[in-house]
């Protein structure tokens, strides 16, 4: 309980010192002009008060990686404790309050655009087709997932079909219609739930008749019986990734960099969601623990579950807040990738909208670019679930990557201590490299885990190198209120 209790402060203490240091550094300024101000458009472009942006955001970032992933990932140790702490604060969040502010200072510039200013146009081609690939693919995902979850709680005729149906033609409707209509009312709705299972819980595990056999006195190793094909490093980082770092929360940035009012409130915002999100994160790997009794324990009872995180995520809500609450905290777990399913695909239109500088004031103009989008999600759907997953996995962080070293490549173009942005962006290469290496056929190549790690490194390196070679040619730029704009 003491090390829960210490985690759960580093992170909250990690908002408002590490926080406050990176926007510094950022030098985020109130007088700056908002695009939301000064594109206003009623429909992307829409200003917003800062509670309701923070919200949407939240919900936008966290999905089910922050529960389903954490639950998965906690199966590896203690040490995944530690990854949801220190990757949020020193990654995560890093991630995505720099990429936001980069987006509002490019006037609400999608990440491809961010990407390509910063890396050139090669790489800005291939992250437009990447980042779509990987909205689509959350998309179909976080269709299929809550519908199943839904479908386990109602009547039989309302079954898995009626709720795909529901599920999408509300994703449709997300997509189409101005940001303040749909999203901006309905995402209060969401939050509640989802911060109410959050919060229950939290008070369950400090107050509640449980124990957290964290297991620190054991050292950090993988606790997976099969610990050959499971190693610590990379597969823990891959499973945790929303609740420490994920490319996807980048895509998702943007979408409220064109509703703030002030730059200022950008910290709050976009560091503060990740944070929340951790806090979620680490919430659900204590209660995993808790509630199995060990580490051990909780790989026997996946085991006989089928390895499915849904079922440990009703039996612990059901035991420890009782039906009334066991039902609303299982309404967070379906709000939370319904609230991500929907803005993911919204996040894919502005994407494409910008790559054909398509303005979206008209409803048809909107549907014309949607409409491919939609037909992508239905074909993916009817490729297995878990392959889904999978490779949604590994793109989310390899995302993360080019994110990372646009970022950082941004903060030397502008003379800012890039080292904040450059250690992660190094690391998240080596886990990505790594991963897919290692990965057996065929979502990976199967090779041995010294060769990969191996590997891993060398390119973490060699990116590195070149980057040390390209600060030297860099010119300077000033970001004192005079927004970047996107090069062509």
């Amino acid at each position: 309980m003491v090390s829960f209790l210490i985690a759960l402060a580093v992170l909250i203490g990690g908002y408002f010192i590490y926080g406050t240091l990176v926007d510094r550094v950022m030098a985020t300024d109130s007088r700056r002009p908002m695009p939301a101000l000064t594109m206003a458009d009623g429909v992307d472009y829409t200003p917003m008060p800062v509670w309701r942006v923070f919200l949407i955001q939240f919900l936008n970032i966290a999905g089910l990686g922050p529960i389903f992933g954490a639950i998965m990932g906690v199966m590896f140790g203690p040490a995944a404790f530690l990854w949801i702490v220190f990757g949020t604060i020193f990654a995560g969040a890093v991630h995505d309050f720099i990429s936001g502010v980069i987006s509002i200072r490019m006037n609400g510039a999608s990440l491809p655009e961010i990407v390509g200013n910063e890396l050139g146009m090669t790489v800005k081609q291939i992250m437009r087709a990447f980042s779509v690939l990987l909205l689509v693919l959350v998309g179909a995902v976080f269709v299929l997932n809550p519908a199943d979850i839904i479908a386990g709680m109602t009547p039989s005729w309302l079954d898995r079909t009626v709720w795909i149906v529901v599920i999408l033609g509300y994703y449709i409707l997300a997509t189409l219609l101005p940001v303040d209509k749909l999203i901006g009312r309905l995402y209060p709705i969401f939050g509640f739930a989802l911060l109410f299972m959050a919060v229950g819980l939290l008070v369950y595990l400090i107050f509640g008749p449980v124990s957290i056999p964290d297991g620190f006195a054991d050292g950090l190793s993988s606790r997976y019986p099969d610990a050959g094909t499971h190693p610590l490093f990379p597969m823990m980082f891959v499973s945790i990734a929303c609740g420490a770092i994920s490319g996807f929360h980048a895509t998702q940035s943007p979408m409220m960099a064109r509703c703030l009012t002030n730059e200022k409130l950008a910290r709050p915002v976009f560091y503060g969601a990740m944070v929340a999100e951790g806090i979620v994160a680490l919430v659900w790997a204590a209660a995993a623990i808790a509630f199995t009794g060990s580490y051990e324990q909780l790989t026997v009872y996946m085991a006989e579950h089928g390895n499915s995180a849904g079922a440990l995520v009703k039996d612990i809500s059901f035991t420890w807040l009782g039906t009334a609450g066991g039902i609303l905290a299982l309404l967070g777990v379906v709000a939370a990738p319904i609230s991500t399913g929907d803005t993911a695909l919204r996040s894919a239109r502005l994407i494409v909208a910008d790559f054909l500088h398509m303005r979206q004031h008209t409803f048809w103009r909107r549907l014309a670019i949607s409409l491919p989008i939609f037909a992508a999600v239905l074909g993916l759907m009817m490729v297995d679930f878990t392959v889904l997953w999978r490779y949604f996995a590994w793109s989310n962080q390899t995302l993360a990557v080019f994110t990372l070293w646009a970022v950082t490549v941004y903060m030397a173009r502008h003379g800012k201590p890039y080292i904040i942005t450059l250690l992660p962006a190094m690391f998240m290469t080596a886990v990505s490299v790594s991963y897919i290496l290692f990965a057996p056929r065929p979502e990976g190549f199967g090779l041995d885990i010294f060769i990969a790690v191996a590997a891993g490194i060398v390119v973490a390196t060699l990116f590195a190198a070149l980057f040390a070679i390209k600060v030297q040619r860099l010119p300077r730029a000033d970001d004192r209120l005079c927004p970047d704009i996107t090069v062509d």
